[in-house]
């Protein structure tokens, strides 16, 4: 009797079980094998590319990789609406953090955009960019309206645009320029018109000018002329661009194969563990190789996009669309740099590319797209 009286009171583990085994099939598998994947790519990659320096980086970025998968499933059981519920106070600590850069930040590449604690160093402009993600999808959720009005747009301009300009300020217009496909993905999503959308435009132009005339240093105007005409300085900024250029063509179909890579083993190509680790792809895996992470790369968009579209409600959307924009800009702009298309900002590639603080937030980023897929069953 007592068993089933057990069973119609649903206290029988069957029962309690299903809703955990309910939310562990709905997660996306393409999404999820897409970036384990790139994540073991770049992990071979990194090691290749730094087994001829001073410093093996494997080891590092395999530490990094595993915290970042501890991240990923925290940040995946947290409810995202509790994140949007913190999001005003993960948004001004991400403020303050950047504040604190510019006090006390420390220099890499030619920009103080590193903070120290101890032995520790992080980027705080990657964590203020999931925090400004979170506090804009929820400021757009709240908006009742189905075309934004012109303050609304000016307010979300604001949220965005104070952290911009603070890493801009650092100085790290790569790092700055990745917060604009944030806001420019979440206000088509939100609803805007078409007047606004060509008006904002022409601002963007005549803000471009202005930070060209009054906001870039001497050295990151040369990475723009040397990126129109990399022949002009050869030895110096343009360095970068033709060694690049060297290995990506060298790789032709099918590549020199793994550690093979002239460029690379031979220390011609700067960067090689970082901004320019596709270039180590290319020219040890040819064409064949760079289209399989490029494939890659389009099944994690596309299934993350899926997961916008299938999401709960409208913060859940927003907060995906925020997300996806940024990880596909990132990808658009660092294929786009190897080969010499768009000038060197010191733009990573994500999962692939060297870096505790930008592998951390890819798994963080990940983490939350799959808590907005595993929720869409919620009250429904």
């Amino acid at each position: 009797m007592q068993s089933i009286s057990g069973s119609i009171t649903g206290s029988h583990p069957i029962t309690e079980e299903r809703p955990r085994l309910r939310l562990l099939s709905s997660i996306d598998g393409g999404l999820i094998l897409s970036a384990l994947l790139l994540a073991a790519i770049g992990l071979a990659t990194v090691h290749s590319a730094s087994s001829e320096m001073p410093v093996d980086y494997f080891p590092r970025q395999a530490g990094w990789v595993a915290i970042g998968l501890v991240l990923l499933v925290i940040s995946m059981s947290i409810d995202y609406h509790v994140l949007l519920d913190l999001s005003v106070v993960l948004y001004g600590l991400g403020i303050v953090s950047l504040i604190g850069v510019l006090a006390f930040g420390v220099v890499h590449g030619g920009a103080a955009n590193w903070l120290k604690i101890g032995a520790f160093q992080f980027q705080p402009s990657e964590f203020a960019k999931i925090a400004t993600g979170l506090f804009l999808a929820r400021y757009l959720a709240s908006l009742n309206n189905r075309v934004l009005e012109l303050r609304q747009i000016l307010t979300a301009v604001v949220i965005v645009g104070v952290p911009m300009v603070l890493v801009a300020i650092e100085p790290d217009m790569g790092g700055a320029g990745m917060y604009a496909p944030l806001l420019v993905g979440m206000l088509l999503v939100a609803g805007i018109r078409v007047r606004l959308l060509v008006t904002s435009i022409l601002l963007g132009i005549v803000l471009v000018t202005g930070v060209w005339t009054f906001g870039l240093k001497g050295y990151q105007r040369q990475r723009v002329l040397t990126y129109l005409a990399p022949e002009t300085d050869p030895l110096g900024a343009g360095y970068q661009v033709r060694q690049s250029k060297i290995a990506v063509g060298s790789g032709e179909l099918l590549g020199k194969g793994y550690m093979q890579g002239t460029q690379s083993q031979l220390r011609f190509l700067p960067a090689r563990h970082t901004d320019f680790i596709l270039s180590v792809l290319a020219e040890e895996w040819g064409f064949l190789g760079v289209a399989t992470v490029l494939g890659l790369f389009a099944l994690y968009i596309s299934s993350a996009a899926r997961i916008a579209i299938r999401a709960r409600d409208r913060a859940g959307i927003l907060l995906v669309v925020g997300l996806i924009s940024i990880t596909c800009f990132h990808v658009l702009y660092n294929s786009a740099m190897v080969v010499g298309f768009t000038p060197i900002t010191g733009i990573p590639l994500p999962f692939l590319s060297y870096g505790g603080s930008f592998t951390m937030i890819n798994f963080i980023s990940l983490g939350i797209i799959l808590g907005v897929d595993i929720r869409r069953y919620v009250n429904r």
